[in-house]
């Protein structure tokens, strides 16, 4: 009887370990992967995935019906909410937050969930239209938000 669980438990491990490597896993992210969570109408978001092709990101897109879902299973605080939810790694990025502040985040790993460009400002990566005031990015942990940076 031993054996038999022994050889199960074997079995189990493998399956487990090459379930996680095909990829099937819609929350494993690899290396430069990010998956981001859109509407199927959203336009700019098809920008900012775009954006993130173009730096070097491998981008899987889930087009889902009910952003509200994705947003509160993520911690993202309604007053934070964007049009797309972005997911690197261990950290949530919502909306169109530039490039060298989720590389910051990125290499600097601090202990939060995430962080948030708020809105869909102009001039921000995916957005027409010029900058006009500084981005104002907050961190998330836990459900509170402070401010991260602004650039």
């Amino acid at each position: 009887m031993g054996r038999i669980l022994t050889i199960l438990g074997i079995v189990i491990v493998g399956a487990l370990i090459v379930f996680t490597l095909r990829g099937d896993n819609p929350t494993s992210i690899t290396g430069d992967e990010v998956i981001v969570y859109k509407s199927p109408t959203c336009g700019c978001c098809v920008s900012y995935i775009a954006y993130l092709k173009d730096n070097g990101f491998k981008v899987r897109t889930e087009e889902v019906s009910d952003m509200n879902s994705i947003k509160t299973q993520n911690g993202v605080p309604l007053k934070l909410q964007s049009c797309h939810t972005a997911i690197f790694g261990d950290y949530v990025v919502e909306g169109h937050v530039p490039l060298e502040v989720v590389n910051k985040l990125l290499s600097e790993k601090p202990d939060i969930d995430g962080i948030a460009l708020p809105g869909m400002p102009a001039g921000s990566p995916g957005m027409p239209g010029v900058k006009s005031e500084d981005f104002v990015i907050y961190s998330i942990k836990d459900g509170s938000y402070q401010e991260y940076m602004k650039i």
